[in-house]
């Protein structure tokens, strides 16, 4: 008689692979592919009037592999419930309890932080029921954010046009990019200059005066720190201290320690590769997923190479620390073996999952890059710097700064040396100092004035969120959690809310117009920054088991959402609805023309549609005359929905801007004006002249 197998249910195809190869033969690995049972995607599928009870089915498409799954639990002895351990994975056990009739507080659910042969019998072998905290603070998150975007939604589509959506997390980071961009459209720039001196010492040789050359920058006049705003006041200074003589007023000699950054969390991982790799938050955690359930390692079948990758937490297992401070001490010496301590710094940072790291210290990078696809070894290799990284001394430079007198003004200069390189051996963050010495001074020494600078210099908007700083908001503002950062930001460029240009992100007018015309006229809770990271601490506080979440979605919905969604819908029914004719036929057909508003703004079409498609373009005139060749500047949209203004003449004239130009030329340099915010700047990039508009 055969001996009866153990069921082991895991979401992916390739976890099912790797953990297989660590059970045996006594155990049938089979993958869920994911979610079995979810919210149907046509209707609510949330009952508010019954405690929001949610209606959950089985999803389109995979009936046959709950009829298979339902068969190999029935032939088993045991069923393992294996799926990713956090919410969404304990989640999905729980609704493979009720496919395969398990009752949730006898299950055997398992989870491995790794996928290492130790882990997943470790894991199978300390199997517990099903954590409902964790389900319900899914639950709660799901049936929220399903309410916001099925009741929000049609909001959407009757005020701007269709398809459009809104989300409890979306909006509220769309509109941190929206608001962005008007801090830097209302931004008005000031001049200031900054004056800095080469100096060598005297009595030099040609060529020893241009190996002791050093700037120093002016700060201080008499005492009190300097700040230049006109090329008059400049030009005075600069005359003051060509005149006058530069003395070694005090030396200082100091030390700087550089301490390594923490292992990865799931925040910070998306933020390195993006920076250092031009990876999207969506790529990363593609590559990521790869590499924690497994990939085929040669001489080692197929391996998970690193912890798992949804995690807020810099923690680290005692056996992890010291096999990487083994790996530091046989690789670099005991002198690199450092002793750092990490804190999250997010007050609600989930400790379950310790920080993303290498699963095995004998498998570093350049052993596995011949196994690994290109993106899969740059990834890994990022991740296995900054774990061994964390685990060094930090760095430590010398440094010397000389204080230097001319009359009443005060000069500084810095140089420093790298004089331990602790863990710049193994990462850099690309923000190192250089090796930049000063000659050596001495007190009392009077020096040679090489050159004389006066540049002058205007303040800077605050630049706009890429990917990378985009999660960093959001993170240190609570919103959403690790699993949900590339999702959002992913959505947010798909739909076209936001564009992408040169990795920076700005708005579209679509996104400018859900933000400001909808959600915050109407649903200003659900974009502000604080109410969403409190619905977050709630969600939390579920995890945790010191809230319900019904209770926590009822205050959602009924003290917030519920009246706000009243007022919008009558809002929302006050806006006519016939069409407006523009008193012109259809050239197809003869039917009459009239304005419709699409997603990305209006247009003209034919009202005999669908029988007739006939449409064009508005063209949205601005009277301004093109500086090139003098046709009409018009409004235009780039393919990801971002205005701009460009000549009627394109192709033969090229002539484009960002912002809307003005029938008005700039005082001091001649070009065209444009509109920036409440602001009319110049169109010339070497010209910062900006007024007030009329």
């Amino acid at each position: 008689m055969a001996t009866s197998k153990y069921l082991v249910i895991v979401e992916s195809p390739s976890k099912a692979r790797t953990i297989g190869k660590f059970l045996g033969s006594r155990y049938n690995v089979v993958a869920s592919a994911g979610h079995l049972r979810d919210l149907p995607k046509s209707t609510l599928g949330v009952d508010i009037e019954n405690n929001f009870e949610p209606k959950y089915i089985n999803v389109r498409g995979k009936a046959d592999l709950i009829k298979t799954i339902k068969k190999e639990a029935k032939d088993a002895s045991k069923v393992f419930l294996a799926t990713d351990p956090d919410r969404e994975g304990e989640a999905i056990s729980w609704h493979l309890c009720s496919l395969l009739d398990i009752d949730p507080a006898k299950a055997y659910r398992v989870v491995f932080p790794e996928i290492t042969k130790s882990a997943v019998l470790e894991g199978v072998k300390n199997s517990r029921p099903i954590d409902m905290n964790l389900v319900n603070a899914q639950q709660g998150r799901r049936v929220m954010d399903r309410i916001a975007g099925y009741e929000i939604s049609p909001v959407l589509w009757s005020k701007i046009g269709k398809g459009l959506s809104a989300g409890r997390v979306q909006s509220a980071a769309l509109k941190i990019i929206c608001d962005r961009e008007r801090e830097i459209e209302d931004f008005v720039p000031q001049e200031y200059w900054n004056i800095a001196a080469d100096l060598t010492k005297e009595g030099l040789t040609a060529a020893q005066q241009k190996k002791n050359t050093f700037t120093a920058a002016l700060t201080e006049y008499k005492g009190k720190k300097i700040k230049l705003q006109s090329k008059e006041e400049t030009d005075k200074v600069l005359a003051d201290l060509n005149a006058g003589s530069y003395t070694v007023k005090g030396l200082e000699t100091y030390e700087t320690v550089k301490k390594p950054f923490a292992p990865y969390t799931t925040s910070t991982m998306q933020q390195d590769a993006s920076i250092k790799l031009h990876f999207t938050p969506t790529k990363t955690m593609m590559l990521a997923q790869q590499l924690y359930q497994g990939v085929s390692v040669k001489g080692h079948g197929t391996t998970g190479l690193i912890t798992y990758m949804r995690t807020d937490s810099v923690r680290i297992s005692e056996a992890a620390d010291n096999a990487c401070k083994g790996y530091i001490k046989g690789t670099y010496g005991a002198g690199y073996v450092g002793n750092n301590r990490y804190t999250n710094k997010s007050a609600n940072a989930q400790d379950a999952h310790e920080a993303i790291r290498p699963s095995y210290m004998d498998l570093d990078p350049e052993t596995v890059k011949d196994s690994l696809q290109s993106d899969q070894y740059k990834l890994y290799k990022l991740i296995w710097s900054r774990f061994v990284a964390s685990r060094m001394k930090p760095a430590v430079y010398g440094g010397v700064a000389a204080e230097i007198a001319n009359g009443a003004y005060t000069l500084r200069a810095k140089g420093s040396t790298l004089k331990f390189d602790g863990y710049l051996k193994v990462y850099s963050d690309g923000k190192e100092e250089k090796d930049k010495a000063l000659p050596p001074l001495e007190e009392g020494e009077i020096l040679k004035l090489v050159k004389l600078n006066g540049e002058q210099k205007f303040t800077q908007p605050p630049a706009r969120f890429t990917e990378a700083s985009l999660i960093k908001e959001m993170e240190e503002n609570g919103i959403g959690r690790p699993s949900t950062y590339a999702t959002i930001v992913n959505t947010l460029t798909e739909k076209r809310y936001v564009a992408k240009e040169k990795n920076a992100l700005s708005p579209t007018d679509l996104g400018n117009k859900i933000t400001y015309v909808i959600m915050e006229p109407y649903f200003r809770e659900l974009v502000d920054v604080n109410f969403t990271a409190n619905m977050e601490t709630q969600l939390d506080k579920v995890e945790e088991g010191d809230l319900q979440w019904q209770s926590v979605v009822g205050d959602y919905y009924n003290n917030y959402l519920k009246d706000e969604l009243v007022k919008a819908r009558e809002e929302v029914e006050k806006v006519v609805t016939a069409p407006e004719f523009i008193g012109e036929n259809c050239p197809q057909c003869g039917k009459p023309l009239v304005k419709k508003n699409g997603k990305f703004g209006s247009f003209i079409a034919c009202s005999g549609y669908p029988e007739c498609r006939y449409t064009r373009n508005i063209v949205v005139g601005t009277g301004v005359p093109c500086p090139k060749c003098g046709k009409e500047i018009i409004q235009k949209r780039s393919r990801k929905g971002k205005t701009f203004y460009g000549c009627s003449g394109y192709p033969e004239c090229d002539q484009v801007f960002w912002y809307k130009p003005v029938d008005k030329k700039c005082p001091k340099c001649g070009s065209l004006l444009l509109e920036r915010g409440r602001k009319l700047v110049c169109s010339s990039d070497d010209c910062h002249y900006t007024e007030n508009k009329q």
